[in-house]
């Protein structure tokens, strides 16, 4: 049986070249297990933001190619939807778009005394990233994800 990761792995190339043939990039893939159930959570983005025609119609176009190459073993729900408003960064990719961003970074354990942090993103790097004048090691980050105040 392949990990979580490998079927992310695997799966990646495949759903991006869906998207893309219907104007859509990849924000996030995970496969995780809830439960006893088990999620594809294939999270969509375009420069005209997306809407619940697009996670229906990119739903609609990725399902009979998952059947088609039958990947994961077990009974699994498919959710596609858009990053939102605040949505997670996670990868390079994420950092490189939200450079000048304002965003929210929780951490593990706290640094000068406080577990999360709210500024602007300004650079980063494989070690570090830099809030407003702060530098943060990447490995001390639980979570970072575009800030929006209501």
């Amino acid at each position: 049986m392949k990990s979580p990761k490998q079927i992310v792995a695997h799966l990646l190339p495949i759903i991006e070249e869906v998207a893309e043939g219907l104007g859509y990039s990849i924000w996030d893939l995970e496969y995780v297990k809830e439960g006893t159930e088990y999620y594809l959570r294939i999270t969509i983005d375009s420069e005209d933001g997306i809407g619940i025609e697009d996670c229906e119609k990119m739903s609609r176009a990725i399902d009979p190619v998952l059947d088609e190459h039958d990947v994961i073993e077990d009974a699994y729900h498919l959710e596609v939807s858009s990053p939102g408003i605040e949505r997670d960064i996670k990868t390079d990719y994420h950092l490189s778009v939200c450079i000048g961003e304002t965003i929210a970074v929780k951490l593990y354990a706290p640094i000068d005394g406080s577990k999360s942090y709210v500024g602007v993103l300004k650079d980063y790097n494989d070690e570090l990233i830099t809030v407003d004048d702060k530098e943060i090691p990447r490995k001390a980050i639980a979570k970072m994800n575009i800030y929006f105040q209501f």
